[in-house]
């Protein structure tokens, strides 16, 4: 049988930028398994399991999660401590407009939490530091502008 630790490690391998395995990606899931990325509330599930993966590529071709550290809380939920890293060499979109990559190397904290039923991923919880991802990006964020429309709104 194999361990929960194993299960999700054979899922972060199919996800990385130097081996896109979409189909194992897909597969390491239930048919009912749900992925959500916690910093949108984006979900995806079924056939739309391997978008945002995709988009990643897009972004951030040799993507590469280094694992931390793996706890598997039980045989069926692990909690994982990562850094999500990669390269920005491709269009990020925003909902200003597309920011055009500079080559910016980034490694981004994460938690994700896994909860298994049968030996598959039921649900992955993925929960990165979108704040630290867009600062290594060069983005930076306008506070001044904000604060500014927030007065003038009141």
């Amino acid at each position: 049988m194999t361990s929960s630790e194993e299960i999700v490690r054979a899922a972060y391998r199919a996800a990385e930028g130097d081996v896109r395995d979409l189909k194992g990606w897909r597969d390491s899931f239930t048919e009912d398994g749900v992925f959500t990325m916690m910093s949108t509330g984006d979900r995806y599930q079924g056939e739309t399991l391997g978008d945002l993966l995709t988009g990643m590529f897009g972004v951030f071709p040799d993507v590469h999660r280094e694992l931390l550290k793996i706890h598997p809380l039980d045989d069926d939920v692990v909690a994982v401590q990562l850094l999500i890293q990669g390269t920005f060499q491709g269009p990020f979109p925003t909902p200003a407009g597309v920011l055009a990559p500079n080559g910016a190397k980034t490694s981004v904290p994460a938690a994700d939490i896994f909860h298994l039923r049968d030996g598959k991923i039921l649900t992955f919880d993925c929960y990165p530091m979108m704040n630290i991802r867009m600062a290594q990006m060069g983005v930076s964020f306008d506070f001044a502008s904000a604060v500014k429309r927030a007065s003038g709104a009141a």
